[in-house]
């Protein structure tokens, strides 16, 4: 009997050990593809948080994350960088090989329709209001190192691209933090004025000043957060949709115009599944254009003054999923694979000026 009750004691200590678990580890090493040379100092952190590591002399490196999933990405000067998906369902201990980076054709022939010699100047506000945004907080964000952007302008294409040679920097004093883009792409296409950008952010806390400043930004924080897309999918995960003020719609066009129709069942409209507690929730609505009500919350007065049909009342955003695709969502609100998904409207207004890390509590 005491043995028996020893065994079950055992099993209780360590079940409760699990359910404390807050966090995981990442672990690795990284070597050039080529000689097989482990790579010192490489960079390697966790896409859109505050969290990040070098690799050691041998190459190795551990990184600890919150329990959820994210996209890690690993840099190193003159190679490829790469991005891979992990999580606290999957084992960890990564082996990378690092290919020395190339010109890619595509590079190659946007340089010979030749870049704007003043690009800055011609494109630079219309790069920061479609990158940084124009939102109240966008007014507290400086780029502080505008000249590593390199613009580029097809005429044939109507399109605008730019690049960047080493990663931007962003002062957001709004919200407390210094951010690391590494931008892989932007373009921008004239004809239906479509932004699409992509890379790779490394957020850094800024030092408050004061406790005052402190308080600043854990509010202003606090309300980039409410009715954001990370809100969204945190509260989608944890099926908590209406309590935390959103409501879904679906988008249906009828002999050529759009019509919400109401849901009675979020979850069953949108196909909700999740095996186990601990696994990421996968979703795929019965319509493509979903519409996103978040009813806590008042359109910034900017964003009513460039749109002006819009309601007032609420914010609205809208995301088109892939036909047939599933969505998966982890604990944290990283969701993949995020190109499958185009948000608009609200949601398209708040850019970088208004991005929160995963790991914000």
């Amino acid at each position: 009997m005491k043995k028996f009750f020893l065994i079950i004691a055992a099993v209780l200590f360590s079940s409760h050990l699990f359910s404390q678990q807050h966090s995981f580890f990442v672990k690795g090493r990284v070597v050039d593809a080529t000689t097989k040379s482990p790579l010192q100092g490489t960079s390697v952190f966790a896409e859109n948080t505050t969290l990040g590591t070098a690799t050691d002399q041998d190459g190795n490196f551990l990184l600890e994350l919150p329990l959820g999933g994210y996209s890690l990405v690993i840099s190193y000067t003159g190679f490829n960088t790469q991005s891979i998906r992990v999580s606290h369902t999957e084992s960890n201990n990564l082996q990378v090989e690092m290919t020395i980076k190339e010109k890619a054709m595509e590079e190659v022939a946007i340089v010979s329709t030749g870049e704007v010699k003043n690009g800055i100047e011609k494109y630079g506000q219309f790069f920061l209001d479609e990158f940084i945004g124009k939102s109240n907080n966008s007014i507290l964000c400086k780029l502080k190192n505008p000249e590593v952007l390199r613009f580029y302008f097809s005429k044939k294409k109507n399109r605008l691209k730019v690049l960047a040679n080493e990663p931007l920097v962003i002062e957001n004093n709004a919200l407390g933090y210094n951010i690391k883009y590494k931008i892989d792409s932007f373009v921008h296409e004239y004809k239906s004025d479509l932004t699409v950008y992509t890379g790779y952010p490394l957020f850094e806390e800024m030092s408050a000043t004061s406790a005052e400043q402190k308080a600043t930004w854990a509010t202003a924080r606090e309300n980039a957060y409410h009715g954001s897309v990370l809100h969204f999918m945190k509260s989608l995960y944890n099926m908590e949709l209406e309590e935390e003020g959103f409501e879904i719609q679906f988008i249906i066009n009828i002999n050529g115009k759009d019509s919400a129709l109401r849901l009675k069942d979020y979850y069953e409209a949108i196909n909700f599944q999740q095996e186990d507690s601990t696994l990421p929730v996968q979703i795929k609505p019965n319509q493509t254009q979903v519409g996103v009500i978040y009813t806590k919350q008042k359109p910034e007065e900017g964003y009513l003054k460039e749109n002006k049909n819009v309601p007032t009342g609420f914010q609205f955003s809208t995301i088109n999923f892939l036909p047939n695709k599933a969505l998966f969502i982890e604990r944290n609100g990283f969701y993949f694979e995020q190109n499958d998904l185009i948000i608009n409207d609200y949601w398209e207004w708040n850019k970088m000026a208004d991005a929160l890390p995963y790991d914000y509590k």
